[in-house]
């Protein structure tokens, strides 16, 4: 059953100082759903996120909650709380002051604010630390003070801007498990802000790519990953190897000098296209015909793999494999059609620019005009 929009953003535009930082952008969150807004710096991810929390007010557009238009709506007044990478706690209150605080406001009664305090920090995992200075904490403890202190008003969205940011690598991956656990668990609806591509894809139910005050693809992180839309979403997820081919007809793309077999329909017949191959995808077997052979330059070992780099076909690839090859081997490079991901080309391909404002959206209208 699908779930009901819960926010609803229509036609979002935002300048700051002559520079356009949003284009009139349309997105629809759902109710109990982990979103996730991703790309580059300045990409407009975060003023998506404060015209949401009411920090910031759009130029044009309107944003809706629950089919409300709440453009004038102070942040006070909204049903969302914001857990920011600096995460303002109280220095001179302890974690039980510090989560109670929001309660105290709306004076709630003693015994209920106890009640409700202790549920937050067993979900967060703090039980026993109500007396402790927040000054004591290390970073992943404040951080869990301040998801409780957001949550604690039971708020119907949760806004999270780069949270983690300021967390080491593996607090960093921890705490991701925890704020998908914690999400599954409230039912609340979080949209998390990022420009780290491995929080998106582990932690979302869908993820909006930004870039250039744009929404470049919304999708599951599967899709995003696996079916990209244009060169920048290929590039900017993962690693990719990125060739161009030729779509003979549905299910059959000539590229790197041979025929394949692919999944793709709904191109012209000998329509030019972009090939998009992850590195994990490529098998390495023995050379033969109906493989591509190329020759091993350069072999990094990345700890749970092989990180390969291979001269095909007049072009460089990049390999993930667990094999060790050694330097100056010629290899087969296997494929099957579910490792074939066929894009569109759009006039600046060749010149891509990951800093480009202009959209593919845009692109793709001024071709059909």
């Amino acid at each position: 059953m699908e779930k009901s929009k819960i926010i609803e953003l229509r036609g979002v535009t935002k300048e700051y100082d002559g520079e356009t930082v949003l284009k009139g952008i349309n997105l629809d969150i759902h109710d109990k759903e982990f979103i996730t807004l991703l790309g580059p710096s300045g990409c407009g991810k975060t003023t998506t996120l404060r015209i949401i929390g009411g920090f910031v007010t759009p130029d044009s557009g309107d944003v809706y909650f629950s089919g409300k238009k709440i453009n004038d709506v102070p942040p006070h007044k909204r049903p969302v709380n914001t857990v920011f990478q600096k995460y303002a706690l109280f220095p001179h209150m302890n974690v039980f002051e510090n989560v109670a605080f929001a309660l105290r406001l709306r004076r709630m009664s003693e015994k209920e604010t106890a009640m409700r305090v202790a549920d937050m920090l067993d979900m967060v995992g703090l039980r026993g630390y109500e007396k402790r200075s927040v000054n004591y904490l290390s970073g992943g403890q404040q951080q869990r003070v301040a998801i409780a202190r957001a949550l604690v008003n039971e708020p119907k969205v949760l806004l999270l801007d780069e949270p983690l940011g300021a967390l080491d690598l593996k607090l960093r991956k921890e705490m991701q498990t925890e704020l998908k656990n914690i999400q599954i668990q409230t039912g609340i609806t979080f949209i998390y802000v990022t420009h780290d591509q491995e929080e998106a894809l582990t932690m979302s139910d869908t993820v909006v790519v930004m870039n250039g005050g744009e929404i470049q693809q919304i999708g599951t992180p599967e899709d995003i990953y696996n079916e990209p839309v244009n060169m920048f979403v290929a590039k900017f997820i993962g690693e990719s190897n990125i060739l161009s081919g030729i779509m003979h007809r549905d299910f059959l793309v000539e590229f790197a000098g041979n025929n394949f077999v692919c999944v793709d329909s709904g191109f012209k017949p000998m329509e030019p296209v972009n090939i998009v191959i992850r590195p994990e995808d490529i098998g390495v077997v023995e050379p033969g015909e109906e493989y591509i052979n190329g020759v091993v330059e350069r072999v990094t070992f990345k700890g749970v793999h092989y990180e390969l780099v291979v001269d095909a076909a007049s072009e460089s690839w990049i390999i993930h494999t667990t094999k060790y090859v050694e330097p100056g081997t010629v290899i087969g490079m296997s494929l099957t059609p579910q490792d074939i991901h066929i894009m569109r080309k759009f006039p600046d391909d060749a010149d891509y620019d990951p800093e480009k404002t202009e959209t593919y959206a845009e692109i793709s209208e001024n071709m059909e005009e």
